[in-house]
């Protein structure tokens, strides 16, 4: 690392300078501490006698040489601050942690493990024209491990499982919620304590490692949540570390956020290191294909606030953040979770954007399940909800996320929120997934909506598998699979889909029957998705085309092997021309609450 660029806010690698390093000769620690009057490492190296730092040069940085340390070895810091008090704290470069509620980090040699993915990271892309179907998952509540104390699986153990269930599905990325450490399960790993340590909770970083290359062996990319904007407020984490507000702003007004943690002051060019040299090590470290970046509007806006302005010291930390992990891994994805209409979030930096290559489309989400929770009757009314999202689609690289946020704490999951009874729930929530994969964007639902889990997600319990022994359940997967597949191998579906040209609606004007219809074309392919969100039958719609066209039916949500009401028997259509306009008609009839998606040829 050197030293000015770390001053100066300009250093991503401080993590190979910073924490605990093994060598031939012991184990260096070192932390940046400067207003420390004080501080000693400890650990069962010493016996947990303390063990005094030097500082280097009034530099802040204080560091000692220990050769009895040894990896696997627990330590800690115990920082005397410019109060006079001292507090035991982890390592905030420590490269792992001991299991909660326990909180001392772990001397770990990084070096142990060996990728043999080298033909995955040598081919991998951002994927912009290539589909992207993301599995979130949160992995401890998954699937429970019945041979385990804790319930819980290890990285290694679940590997398999999981990578067949992804591949039997469809599913392109695996996200997993932060698997950084973290004190209290509640908080999911976005309040963490231990930035550069992978949870204990499903064991060391070795078996993580072992988790993505196995993953990219049988082609499957990694996701991982990533919090660049706010810390667990415990005391032996990163508050108040060398007794002043150093990782934090001093003032509550704004040092302070909405779920009761500390938020990252970027005035500080030390802490921005620390978090973009985070972000490089997930990525390099662990060979992750993404990083999806939570609440990136409270680093937009003062406390995510628009009223309050714009933070003008996070927005230059994100985009030199970016910047720099652009230059450094150019095929991973940065994934900005943000709801704010704040511009040019996935412009790369040196066209004035934020340097992010995709944004979470929150808008969509919201309207979409918000038409979906109307009763049939009133549908007419927010019949443009559908239809408003092509307006500001292509002023970013959308991804179209079903996440976690929309399944807990009273929020419904994502077939509950359907309108009406059980039974009318899903072929709504078929004909909403056939319209998510047909609407340009990427893809992102999380567990157990693959199988239209009822139950709202709880950390403490894996999900409802049980459910699939139910007919309606079962279908609705099998039909989401072929839904994936379908997504995989059309290339009308994921190619050129931020170009304006390969999206067209062929029927946005018909709130009455709650009728849409769209066509994407791309890789010389051309696709119609037809929908009747009403809960009326349609004997015939008619679609006008400019030439004449033959549809040919690749996937229906009403089809009877998915529960639905019609035999599978995929139709064929030819257009009829209307003398009169020159126009050629095709004349559909539209089952209630379904969708229909078409191949479309010119004759």
């Amino acid at each position: 690392m050197n030293f000015q660029d770390f001053y100066d806010g300009r250093a991503f690698d401080a993590h190979t300078f910073f924490g605990a390093h093994p060598t031939p000769d012991g184990v260096w620690f070192r932390t940046y501490a400067p207003a420390a009057q004080r501080v000693a490492v400890l650990g069962e190296f010493s016996a947990w006698q303390p063990l005094e730092m030097p500082q280097q040069a009034q530099s802040g940085v204080f560091s000692l040489l220990c050769p009895d340390a040894r990896p696997g070895q627990l330590y800690q810091y115990a920082i005397t601050g410019a109060d006079g008090r001292t507090v035991e704290h982890c390592d905030p470069y420590g490269f792992g942690m001991e299991l909660r509620p326990a909180h001392a980090s772990v001397v770990v040699d990084l070096s142990g493990y060996s990728f043999t993915d080298d033909v995955w990271m040598a081919q991998r892309t951002k994927n912009f024209d290539t589909p992207v179907n993301i599995y979130e998952m949160h992995l401890g509540s998954w699937r429970t491990n019945p041979d385990s104390a804790d319930g819980l699986y290890r990285y290694d153990e679940i590997a398999p499982v999981l990578i067949a269930y992804l591949k039997e599905n469809g599913y392109t990325h695996v996200e997993f919620l932060p698997l950084a450490e973290h004190p209290v399960d509640e908080s999911w790993g976005y309040q963490t304590t231990g930035f550069f340590s992978p949870t204990a909770r499903y064991g060391t970083a070795g078996e993580l490692m072992h988790l993505v290359d196995l993953c990219h062996r049988s082609g499957i990319g990694v996701i991982m949540d990533f919090v660049p904007v706010h810390f667990a407020l415990d005391d032996y984490g990163l508050k108040q570390y060398d007794g002043t507000a150093l990782y934090e702003y001093p003032s509550g007004d704004v040092g302070q956020s909405e779920w009761g943690t500390c938020n990252f002051i970027y005035s500080r060019r030390e802490v921005c290191c620390f978090l973009q040299s985070c972000a490089h090590y997930w990525l390099s470290q662990y060979h992750l294909d993404g990083l999806r970046m939570d609440a990136i509007s409270r680093a937009i806006y003062w406390q995510g606030d628009p009223n309050r302005g714009v933070n003008e010291l996070s927005i230059a930390f994100l985009r030199t953040m970016n910047d720099g992990l652009q230059r450094l891994h150019p095929t991973a994805m940065l994934i900005a979770e943000d709801s704010t209409s704040y511009p040019k979030v996935t412009e790369p930096v040196q066209a004035g954007g934020l340097g992010f290559d995709y944004k979470w489309d929150l808008g969509w989400m919201n309207d979409t399940l918000e038409y979906f929770r109307t009763p049939p009757f009133a549908r007419p009314g927010c019949y443009h909800k559908l239809t408003f999202s092509i307006f500001y689609f292509y002023n970013e690289h959308f991804l179209l996320p079903f996440s976690h946020d929309e399944v807990v704490h009273g929020t419904a999951t994502i077939a509950q929120k359907m309108w009406g009874q059980y039974e009318d729930k899903f072929p709504q929530v078929r004909a909403l997934y056939l319209y998510l994969y047909t609407h340009p964007g990427k893809k992102l639902d999380f567990m157990g909506n693959e199988f239209a889990q009822l139950r709202e997600w709880d950390e403490k319990r894996e999900q409802d598998w049980d459910m699939l022994q139910y007919p309606l359940h079962d279908s609705f997967r099998a039909f989401r699979r072929q839904l994936h597949l379908l997504y995989l191998s059309c290339p009308a579906l994921h190619e050129k889909e931020y170009d304006r040209d390969s999206f067209r609606w062929v029927e946005a004007n018909a709130p009455d029957k709650s009728v849409y219809a769209y066509e994407r074309r791309a890789g010389g392919q051309r696709m119609l998705a037809v929908f009747n969100f009403s809960d009326m039958d349609w004997d015939g719609h008619g679609l006008p085309f400019d030439q004449p066209v033959r549809l040919t039916e690749r996937l229906n949500s009403d089809w009877d092997v998915y529960s639905g009401r019609t035999p599978k028997k995929p139709a064929s259509f030819v257009s009829t021309e209307d003398p009169e306009t020159g126009l050629h008609w095709v004349v559909l009839p539209l089952n209630r609450f379904s969708g229909r998606l078409f191949e479309l040829k010119e004759l």
